[in-house]
């Protein structure tokens, strides 16, 4: 029996219905991230898990934006060098690497071999800067997003990330206002 041809899946948006669409829009709009932390007892858990699940999923979504709104050319800085996310309040440590075959993990520095670059906030924080919430300067300067070992590295992912075109990457998806 031959294939049924694939039909072409529209954005999550435009299957809802118009008034309800308008109405999770606006209350999207307004939304903001509320101040919490994880429970301690879980950030120790998670402390001691392996560290490869939330990493492959870190490096998976870095992988989609990679070349569709991070511009490989502008990151080449980054290929080949230890990066190192800590999520403080959640005990996460996720290190990789940018690779010719785009983001991976990276094996995690051994004995005094520091990464190149760490930056560190909370789960809150990270979740915030994703949706545009709060500036990363803002969260720098107040002491909530910490950036160690190469300042220039730590520079050229913040200017990347302030690049990004997020109202075109909205308009994209069918997300736009």
């Amino acid at each position: 029996m031959p294939a049924l041809p694939s039909l072409p899946f529209p954005p999550p948006a435009v299957l809802l219905p118009g008034n309800l669409r308008r109405r999770i829009g606006e209350r999207l709009e307004h939304f903001r991230v509320p101040d919490f932390t994880v429970p301690a007892a879980l950030a120790k858990l998670a402390g001691r898990l392996p560290q490869q699940p939330p990493t492959m999923a870190l490096t998976l979504a870095l992988n989609l934006a990679l070349d569709r709104i991070l511009p490989r050319d502008t990151l080449a800085p980054l290929n080949g060098r230890h990066l190192q996310m800590r999520v403080l309040d959640a005990g996460l440590r996720l290190d990789f690497t940018l690779g010719d075959k785009g983001f991976q993990r990276a094996a995690p520095a051994a004995g005094d071999g520091k990464p190149d670059l760490v930056i560190s906030a909370t789960t809150r924080d990270f979740i915030a800067l994703a949706l545009r919430e709060e500036d990363p300067d803002t969260l720098f300067f107040s002491r909530r997003l910490r950036m160690e070992g190469d300042t220039e590295l730590g520079l050229l992912v913040k200017n990347t990330l302030d690049a990004v075109d997020w109202d075109a990457l909205k308009a994209k998806l069918g997300l736009g206002r």
